[in-house]
């Protein structure tokens, strides 16, 4: 069946996180007097926060914990001093600051350009509400799509494949003539793959996959199989 809609997921694939949350930890720390080696915070904090995530994903943790527990166990890695007082002012500051900065991946607004005049696109995101919905305006995406499927709207968060079900539902499209397009190997390819849909890994990072999955290490490369 011919592919109609193709669903798109949000951070490391088309909106650049890591630098802009690198952008916005400047940001904060200046505002809040931290004195910190802001690289070495990176450097220990990238883990962490994907750690988090990734229980965050699998129902393991709420979001308050996501959001708290990520600084908390980094500055205790680090061994900067801290209290709850600062820690939850940072984790406000970071979440108000992210979205000012809108840097994307290479080629994200030639792709999206190619795209959306023979298809329907959309979004699947398992990021917070109040930060993606900025995101996409901040950074001019929004008009490229039609449906923005969030896990906190639809309940569940990916890999789960009740939100691929409500992002189907909500985009009146069926598997089949569907595609969904993400770096992360679990909650993106294999997700949308145990539900039926066909999947275009973004690996920026340039891991090994197997020859049967589509890949690419550039957006623009998606050209090849759409």
């Amino acid at each position: 069946m011919k592919i109609k809609h193709i669903f798109f997921d949000l951070d490391h694939t088309l909106w650049d996180f890591e630098a802009n949350s690198n952008i916005a930890f400047e940001t904060i720390f200046k505002k809040h007097h931290v004195g910190i080696d802001l690289q070495k915070f990176l450097n220990y904090y990238r883990g962490i926060n994907q750690n988090y995530w990734r229980l965050y994903r699998n129902e393991k943790i709420t979001k308050e914990e996501l959001r708290i527990g990520r600084l908390r166990d980094t500055f205790v890695k680090i061994k900067q001093q801290f209290d709850y007082e600062l820690i939850n002012n940072l984790s406000i500051d970071y979440i108000e600051v992210l979205p000012n900065n809108n840097l994307l991946f290479d080629g994200t607004h030639e792709i999206l350009e190619h795209l959306h005049l023979k298809y329907k696109l959309h979004i699947i995101t398992n990021g917070f509400n109040e930060v993606q919905y900025k995101k996409l305006d901040n950074s001019g995406l929004s008009k490229y799509f039609d449906k923005i499927i969030t896990s906190e709207d639809a309940g569940v968060k990916k890999p789960n494949p009740k939100i691929f079900k409500y992002a189907l539902d909500l985009a009146e499209a069926t598997s089949k003539e569907s595609m969904m397009i993400g770096d992360n190997w679990e909650a993106d390819v294999m997700g949308a793959i145990n539900h039926g849909i066909d999947a275009i890994y973004f690996n920026y990072e340039n891991k090994s996959v197997g020859e049967n999955i589509k890949s690419v290490n550039q957006l623009i490369e998606i050209k090849q199989y759409l």
